[in-house]
């Protein structure tokens, strides 16, 4: 028998998508031009021809157009890290097993960090630039760690372990953050953290 195929989106919902990608691409060409401060709201509905109210629609203010993929970037990563954690051995309380379970989960492929260079380029940039924008991107960091926490007790880990495990490679992402030279070295940054703080032994067996 035959998988069913979802059902096409509808006019409406690819109106929709449309509207939100044209409000992403204005912005983050906005801010390439000119830097995030100095870009307005009403300048990026403008840019992606769509009213102010239309813009509110979809992200609160224009920090939000910057992390718009946020929902779906968590429950693909905590998709990831529940596969991940369901090949690996039984982490109960090994922390060395959680986090290269987190590992395998958070951090992508340097070809999938960079599947767009230029917006990775800038979104890092603009971290660095702007303390403010940094400080809404870390408590975004940390409010997701409980699906982490979560996706690894529900896969057998402690939660002291899995909450551990989880602040860990959130600071060893902060590290990387700070020290990679551009978006294609944070794997290889966040690696090395892991390293320096002793518990990177290796990923999960595929």
């Amino acid at each position: 028998m035959e998988a069913r195929q979802p059902a096409p989106a509808s006019l409406h919902a690819r109106k929709r998508q449309k509207a939100r990608a044209a409000i992403i691409a204005a912005a983050y060409d906005l801010f390439a031009e000119r830097g995030f401060d100095a870009v307005t709201v009403t300048e990026i509905a403008e840019r992606a021809e769509v009213g102010r109210t239309t813009f509110f629609r979809y992200f609160g203010d224009k920090q939000e157009v910057l992390f718009g993929d946020d929902a779906g970037t968590v429950e693909a990563v905590t998709a990831r890290l529940r596969e991940t954690a369901a090949r690996a051995a039984p982490i109960g309380d090994s922390l060395g097993t959680a986090l290269a379970c987190v590992r395998a989960a958070v951090v992508p492929d340097p070809a999938e960090w960079t599947g767009d260079p230029a917006r990775a380029a800038l979104l890092d940039r603009l971290l660095r630039q702007n303390p403010d924008l940094k400080a809404r991107h870390l408590l975004k960091q940390h409010l997701q760690a409980e699906h982490l926490v979560t996706a690894l007790t529900d896969s057998g880990a402690t939660r002291p372990t899995a909450v551990l495990a989880t602040q860990v490679m959130i600071a060893c992402l902060h590290t990387a953050m700070e020290v990679a030279e551009d978006p294609g070295e944070f794997p290889a940054a966040v690696d090395r953290a892991l390293r320096q703080v002793g518990v990177l032994r290796g990923t999960p067996e595929d």
